[in-house]
């Protein structure tokens, strides 16, 4: 695997993953959202990943065809999934709630949101690192020549 590759891998899962942080946020700032442009409450959104395979650049080697064939190239966004569980909350005074009292509100655990965000931004942050290695591996590889 050449630099040039690993970097596109580090690549696209940063991307991936700064997507996946963009739809936590969204789903921590929505937590309590009742109403939506669409009618009802707020919907969680959640990215799924799916392996990537990087496009064949012509040339072949044993080593190269090994990885071609038996290992994920990178990840990218397969959809954006919609949760559409909601939970009912007693509240009589709310403006939205129905005749018993209840308002249909989105089923988000903030407590698991956070844990994904923790998690998510250690996978960006460890997408960083790897691009970091690479450009020191590439100066060091430059000084030998």
């Amino acid at each position: 695997m050449d630099l040039k590759t690993a970097a596109q891998i580090a690549a696209s899962a940063m991307s991936a993953q700064r997507l996946r942080l963009n739809l936590i946020s969204s789903n921590l700032a929505n937590a309590h959202t009742t109403r939506t442009s669409e009618g009802g409450p707020y919907k969680r959104k959640d990215a799924i990943f799916i392996p990537q395979s990087i496009e064949d650049d012509g040339q072949s080697n044993a080593f190269m065809d090994y990885f071609k064939n038996e290992v994920a190239k990178g990840v990218k966004v397969a959809r954006i999934q919609e949760t559409p569980d909601y939970k009912m909350v007693y509240d009589p005074y709310h403006p939205d709630a129905n005749p018993e009292g209840y308002v249909v509100m989105p089923n988000i655990n903030v407590v698991e949101e956070m844990v994904d965000l923790l998690s998510t931004s250690r996978s960006y942050e460890a997408n960083v690192q790897a691009v970091r290695t690479l450009k020191a591996m590439a100066e060091e590889a430059l000084k030998i020549g």
